[in-house]
């Protein structure tokens, strides 16, 4: 059975194909369809930083505009003209008269400081000597002083006896009663008193110069020893401190520099065409950097009498080559002195001029009332 079916041919199942004219037969046959394949490169690090810092720079341009359109200071009128400076206060150094160790000082920088206070003490101790020798030839004078005076009295009494025994000879010898002589005795006794008299008046005399020339010498070392001690001329601040204790100064030698707070003021340079128009005493305004709404009243008070170059603390750009006048513009030493403790030298501003009297002030720059 298994020889049987072994022999038994094999069945070829053949598949059916649809009958296709010669016509239907497509001239060029289409390739199979392919899967396209994209390739993605991701973009470099540097345009991406290029995108965002440009994207930055939109958004800071933007806020700043929008800021400076928020800030930005009202048109400024023709008849007032402005210019960039710092507020200053008059500066005064401290310095030493005479050559000496200091002793003691008494402030610090930032004190303040009033008129007539004491700021540092020198040592004096040769100068207390001085005096000490001073004095005593002082009451050595004056007790020649005393003695020249008592030998002028007993010079006077000696020449009044002699005037009178002359007086008295003189009747005598009228009357016969005393010789021609004796009155000559007596004549030269009352010039002798008299020359006598002169003299002592000569020593009183030189004797009151001794006494006072050891006097004088005396009230110069006093003085010098008061002018050991250093003593701020003006109501001020004390702005810096160049020495200290122990350390010996110079004759001249600084100690302190202080700052007067009654003389504040602020120097703007105007171009020609704007300083011509500017006068002693016009009013002014000073507007500070760190108090862009408060301005503060001041005073025109001095005009340079020739053009300068511009200060490059306070030049622009486009103003560099050009030729300025300075202009110092300067706040009532009352108002400064009322506000001292909010002066400090150095703070930038702006200082606005009015060359119009009758002109008024744009709200911005009309100035507190005290």
């Amino acid at each position: 059975m298994t020889d049987n079916n072994d022999q038994k041919p094999t069945a070829k199942v053949q598949p059916a194909v649809e009958q296709v004219g010669l016509g239907q037969l497509p001239t060029k046959i289409p390739p199979p369809p392919s899967h396209q394949v994209i390739e993605h490169h991701p973009p470099s690090r540097a345009k991406v930083w290029s995108r965002r810092l440009v994207l930055l720079a939109l958004i800071g341009g933007g806020a700043g505009y929008a800021i400076w359109l928020a800030h930005r200071a009202p048109a400024i009128p023709a008849y007032i003209v402005y210019g960039n400076g710092r507020l200053e206060a008059d500066p005064i150094d401290i310095d030493t008269k005479f050559a000496g160790r200091i002793a003691e000082l008494r402030v610090d920088e930032g004190d303040k400081v009033a008129a007539g206070q004491v700021l540092a003490v020198m040592d004096t101790s040769d100068l207390q000597q001085t005096l000490k020798k001073g004095e005593a030839q002082i009451e050595q004078a004056q007790k020649a002083v005393e003695e020249a005076r008592a030998n002028l009295e007993n010079a006077k009494t000696s020449s009044l006896l002699a005037e009178q025994e002359i007086e008295r000879t003189a009747k005598l010898v009228k009357s016969g009663f005393a010789t021609r002589e004796l009155y000559d005795q007596r004549k030269q006794a009352l010039d002798a008193a008299h020359l006598t008299q002169q003299a002592a008046e000569t020593r009183v005399t030189e004797a009151e110069k001794a006494l006072n020339a050891a006097t004088h010498d005396a009230e110069v070392t006093r003085v010098n020893i008061a002018d050991n001690t250093l003593v701020a001329p003006r109501d001020g601040r004390i702005e810096y401190r160049v020495a200290n204790v122990g350390e010996v100064l110079p004759a001249g030698g600084k100690v302190f520099t202080m700052l007067d707070t009654a003389y504040v003021y602020m120097d703007v340079y105007l171009p020609t065409l704007q300083a011509d128009k500017v006068k002693i005493g016009a009013e002014s305004r000073i507007l500070l950097d760190a108090y862009p709404d408060r301005p503060i009243p001041a005073k025109v008070s001095f005009l340079a009498d020739q053009a300068q170059f511009t200060p490059k603390m306070v030049e622009t750009q486009n103003d560099r080559d050009r030729m300025m006048f300075r202009v110092r513009v300067k706040i009532d030493p009352g108002r400064a002195r009322a506000h001292a403790d909010a002066v400090r030298s150095g703070l930038p501003g702006v200082a606005y001029v009015k060359t119009d009297d009758k002109a008024p002030w744009t709200p911005g720059l009309q100035g507190a009332g005290k």
